[in-house]
Parts: C-alpha cells; structure tokens; sequence
C-alpha cells in the first residue's frame, strides 16, 4: 500500500474534522444552551455521522479516495439539507407542516411527551451576524465538501 500524498491526508482530515465539529457544536447547542433539534435539524445530522464513519473507514479500507469522496458529498447533503433548512426559517419557501417534540426521559413517559418543548422547523432559535445555524451549516459543510473534493483531485 502506497503512503497517500499530503493533499489526500488533508482531505481525510477535513472530511473527519468538520463533520464532527459540525455535530458536536449541535450537541453542545442542543444540551449546553437548551436549543432542542427541530425535525430538519435531525436530517442535517444524519448525513454528518455518515462522513464521520466514512472517514474514519478510509483510514483503514482501501479505496481510501473512495472513502473520502464519499465523505465529502454526505457533508455535501447534509450542506443541502441546511440550505433548505435556512430558507424556510428566513420564509423563502415552505417547510414542512408538522413539528417535532424532544422528549427528556424519565419518569412517566405520557407526562413527558406532555410537557416536551414544541420544535418548529420555521423559526430560528439562535442566528450569529443573521445567519441561523443551519444556514452555518450550509455554508460550512458546501465549502468543506467542495474543499475535500478539489484536494481530491489534486495529482501526487
């Protein structure tokens, strides 16, 4: 097995390192700062923990390229999924009708769906310069995904 060249080694670490920034910094709004996920939320994570198991399968499967590519366009997606996301909190389309609800556990299970906040999909719990976290995930994950892809590309 031939040892990859530094732009692939960078691309695996991109495709390993932004995903699982992007998920821990949902986790961390999720249960540090009390903003539950609404439903598109959890479809932005999904295609993040796809690209992690990816990347870290192309450490030690071959094709390692493969793996990466891989990698870079589940971030891609879940880039996708933000950018939808972000444009039904700013009202530029509509999203979907129903909510989610995040249950806390423990106790009486009827109690605490009760009691569980109502997630809307169309409002933007927290923005930073006017930009909503899934509308940062787009623009993270697209320039991540695009990143990895053109290290890719790149000859030996």
């Amino acid at each position: 097995m031939t040892p990859p060249s530094p732009s692939t080694l960078l691309a695996q670490r991109l495709a390993l390192a932004v995903p699982a920034l992007l998920l821990g910094g949902a986790y961390v709004s999720q249960y540090g700062f009390g903003l539950p996920p609404c439903e598109m939320c959890w479809w932005q994570r999904y295609p993040h923990f796809a690209a992690v198991g990816l990347a870290l399968l192309s450490t030690v499967a071959q094709p390692r390229r493969l793996w990466i590519a891989l990698a870079a366009i589940a971030i891609l997606v879940s880039g996708g999924i933000g950018a939808f996301h972000a444009g039904v909190e700013y009202g530029w389309w509509e999203g979907l009708t129903a909510c989610s609800t995040v249950s806390l556990g423990g106790g009486d299970p009827l109690d605490a769906i009760m009691n569980a906040p109502l997630v809307r999909c169309d409002e933007t719990p927290w923005s930073l310069m006017g930009i909503s976290l899934a509308g940062w995930n787009f623009l993270i994950s697209a320039v991540a995904g695009i990143a990895i892809l053109l290290l890719l590309r790149r000859k030996a």
